[in-house]
């Protein structure tokens, strides 16, 4: 779920409730296809807009467990409201976005004009306030452009070239990458089939460090989309299985990766059996646990690990001989 379909769902979910008194939260969470705690969640956001920051224009919404609850329905009406307007700052805040997000790589034609005729309007309402908002301009940060390009990617429907940073190998490749969705859980991703790896994908934003988009249509195969809502790493079942076994210090591992099993050992250690896309990747895991834990299987991975454990030891004491 991205931070757009997010804000469309609470959209629809003021008009859901407002028609709805009462209405129960199992029932709610399932007309959206949610979970009823990413449903509380919103309804934790709820009560902190309306149409101004007077108690009165905020939206009284809350809930006893079961049912939810709106006592001021009546604060989105026709005629509740007085007419907007804003001070000198909001102005100046407003206007200086405004003009920074029209200024962005990448952004479709279409939204840009809309978003200068806006701005016109509110200039023109603000007066003399407009004035102090011409003095000060915004700078985004890279991951800002790329993500430009790609929802400008994946509205035109074509193919990007990234340059992309993976800390996994601690290598920066080449990719020409097919975007399916932008989605949000904790940093900005997208969600892409590779034409590398030939499989789906997600890369972080921040991590891509140059980016283009291609004349080649985009042309992703048909996938299911998944259900992020347990978080985003969430191997399929055709992923190759790995097994590794770590001692009480390293039981954290079962906190932090999607795993099959966990099977206590005699040691106070567990027995860990997990799914990935790329075992390789878990050498770099093997390195952190050291005398904590192991990679058991596949053979030919524990053995991979063993050696880079090795290099990496010998590497370590060659640099203190010769200090």
């Amino acid at each position: 779920m991205n931070a757009i379909d997010q804000t469309r769902r609470m959209l629809s979910l003021v008009t859901y409730l407002r028609e709805r008194p009462g209405a129960r939260i199992e029932d709610v969470a399932r007309a959206f296809g949610i979970t009823e705690d990413e449903l509380v969640s919103d309804l934790d956001v709820l009560p902190m807009c309306g149409t101004s920051f007077r108690g009165g224009d905020l939206l009284d919404i809350d809930t006893d467990g079961e049912r939810i609850w709106w006592h001021n329905p009546a604060a989105l009406g026709a005629d509740a409201a007085e007419p907007l307007r804003l001070a000198a700052d909001e102005a100046t805040a407003l206007l200086v976005a405004a003009r920074a997000v029209a200024t962005l790589p990448g952004l479709r034609e279409s939204d840009r004009q809309a978003l200068l005729r806006a701005t016109a309007k509110v200039e023109t309402a603000a007066g003399e306030a407009a004035g102090a908002s011409s003095r000060l301009s915004v700078t985004f940060e890279s991951e800002g452009g790329v993500f430009a390009d790609v929802d400008r990617a994946i509205a035109e429907r074509r193919r990007l070239w990234i340059r992309y940073y993976s800390p996994a190998r601690d290598e920066v490749t080449e990719r020409e990458i097919d975007p399916i969705r932008l989605v949000s859980v904790g940093h900005t991703y997208v969600e892409a089939w590779c034409r590398r790896s030939e499989a789906r994908r997600t890369f972080r934003l921040d991590r891509v460090a140059e980016i283009k988009i291609l004349d080649e249509p985009s042309a992703p195969p048909e996938v299911e989309l998944r259900d992020l809502s347990e978080g985003l790493v969430q191997p399929a079942a055709e992923d190759p299985e790995v097994v590794v076994e770590v001692g009480p210090g390293g039981r954290w591992v079962a906190e932090y990766y999607p795993h099959d099993s966990a099977d206590e050992l005699p040691d106070g250690g567990l027995r860990i059996t997990l799914r990935t896309p790329d075992p390789a990747s878990l050498k770099r895991l093997a390195l952190r646990l050291g005398r904590d834990g192991r990679i058991v299987e596949p053979r030919e991975l524990a053995e991979s690990a063993r050696r880079a454990a090795r290099e990496a030891l010998e590497a370590y004491d060659g640099a203190g001989a010769a200090g």
